[in-house]
Parts: structure tokens; C-alpha cells; sequence
């Protein structure tokens, strides 16, 4: 069965669409067969796989709105996953597609025609809740939560939950916390070290052991339209998220007994893998 995974988190600016990315090219090189949706109007994901927003004649905006099948929309990137692009168009999306029927369920619907092509589907969300972060969560088995190792790192986490849980129940019972990833952190600064220790408390096992780095090559590569490890496949930036794919591949949301932990955040527990 595929994995499909989104990434998300309301606040902007913490690694989110690098985080998918990297991860979805890590997963690739270790024999994945990957897709990487960009479902944020602002196309990073898209731009950063190599892949020239006006250049597209279709992509996730048209498979939303039911003008182009999913299969006709996919590019195959350089890094040798599937993407289904994005362009500023979807950000109309949202007052486009109010009418429309199961308008929740578009992506999901499209998806299942391709699912079992592919081991995982990463998606990555814009920073807002919106129908279009809705669609990702309503589609995907496993959520995955980039947090900024600073000064508001917590802030937001407490909604995003409570948003997680209200998509479980009225939307996508089979939704599961995979689990919390670092990113930005600077060992240098003890604002990291305490945001660090901050977040191990309220989530335990459920935050990754694998530690996201501030790093030069990491913030460059996307300019390339490359995943760090195709632009520097020695830097820190590389080496942490395929230590993140390799967490990724022996984290089995499906497997509760692995993954047990406490979430001391309000309402956090309902996120149980049980």
C-alpha cells in the first residue's frame, strides 16, 4: 500500500517545502518509487525539483478541477521522482472550486488512480488552512510537522493539531501523526538546544531523532532547481535528511506497537497511533 504523506504546518518559513523535496528525492535514491505533490499556489516544490512553472501547460489545478487527468499532469524530475506540479493559478482554487462535488476529496479521488504505482506520495501543503491543505489531509494516511528550532516554534502546534483531529473525524478517519521533524537548527545558538529540548518533552517519540541543520548548501541548492544531495551530496544538509528517509522507511505508522509515546499538548493524545 502507498504511503501518502503530508507535510505541513500553518506557520510559514520553517522547511516545510525543502523538507519535502529532500525527502522525496532521498526516498527515490534509496529505491523508492516517489511522487512529490506541490499543492501551494507559490510552486517552491515545483521550482525546486527543476521544473519551470511557465513552461506547464497542466498540473494540480487542473486535476483539482477535473480538466486534466493526473497521469498527463506528472513530470518526471531529474531526481527521479514523479512530481505533480503546481502554478500561481491555484490560488484561485479555493473560490473555484466551492461548488464543485467533493470538493474535500479531489485530490484523494485523483490519487487513487495512481497510488499503487508508488511506494510513497509526499504532498507538500501551503502554510495556511485552506481547502487546498484540506484536499492533502483528507488524502493522506500520514501527517508529518517541520518545526523551526526557534523562538515560536510551539506557536500554531497546539491549532494544527486540533485541525488534524477535526480532519480525522469528519473527514479521513485514517489519518495518523508520523511524526515531528527539526529543522534549522544551529548548534551554535541555545535557543536551538532549548526549542530542541522543548519539543522532546511534548512529543517524545513521535519527534524524529534525525536533526535538520542550518546549512549554506541546503538553503543554495533550491536556486539550482535541485534536492541537496544532487547539488552537494557531502554537506550536512544531505546527510541529515537521508538519515531522515532512512527514520522515514523504519517508521511504519501502521505499526502501533513501534510507536508509542506521550503528547502532552492539549487534545494531542486523540493522535494515539492505536
Amino acid at each position: 500500500m502507498s504511503r501518502i504523506i503530508a507535510i505541513t504546518n500553518q506557520k510559514g518559513g520553517v522547511g516545510k517545502t525543502t523538507t519535502a523535496i529532500n525527502l522525496a528525492a532521498c526516498l527515490a535514491r534509496a529505491g523508492s518509487r516517489v511522487m512529490l505533490v506541490d499543492i501551494d499556489p507559490q510552486g517552491n516544490a515545483t521550482v525546486g525539483s527543476g521544473v519551470a512553472m511557465r513552461e506547464l501547460e497542466q498540473g494540480v489545478y487542473e486535476v483539482l478541477l477535473g480538466d486534466s487527468n493526473i497521469k498527463e499532469a506528472l513530470v518526471k524530475t531529474d531526481s527521479n521522482y514523479d512530481l505533480l506540479p503546481s502554478h500561481p493559478d491555484l490560488s484561485g482554487a479555493q473560490v473555484e472550486m466551492q461548488d464543485l462535488s467533493q470538493r474535500d476529496f479531489r485530490l484523494k479521488l485523483a490519487l487513487e488512480s495512481v497510488a499503487n504505482q508508488y511506494d510513497f506520495i509526499i504532498i507538500d501543503c501551503p502554510p495556511a488552512l485552506n481547502v487546498l491543505t484540506v484536499n492533502a489531509l483528507a488524502a493522506a494516511r500520514e501527517v508529518l510537522i517541520p518545526v523551526q528550532c526557534e523562538y515560536y516554534a510551539l506557536e500554531g502546534l497546539t491549532s494544527l493539531m486540533e485541525t488534524i483531529i477535526l480532519v480525522r473525524k469528519g473527514l479521513n478517519p485514517e489519518l495518523k501523526l508520523l511524526g515531528l521533524i527539526r529543522t534549522m537548527y544551529d548548534r551554535r545558538n541555545s535557543l536551538s538546544e532549548e526549542v530542541s529540548e522543548q519539543l522532546g518533552e511534548h512529543f517524545d517519540s513521535r519527534l524524529f531523532r534525525t536533526v535538520i541543520p542550518r546549512n549554506v548548501r541546503l538553503a543554495e541548492a533550491p536556486s539550482y532547481g535541485k534536492p541537496v544531495i544532487e547539488y552537494d551530496r557531502q554537506c550536512a544538509g544531505s546527510q541529515a535528511y537521508l538519515a531522515l528517509a532512512c527514520e522515514v522507511l523504519r517508521r511504519n505508522s501502521h505499526d502501533p506497537g513501534k510507536r508509542k509515546g506521550k503528547l502532552s499538548m492539549q487534545n494531542s493524545a486523540t493522535l494515539s497511533m492505536e
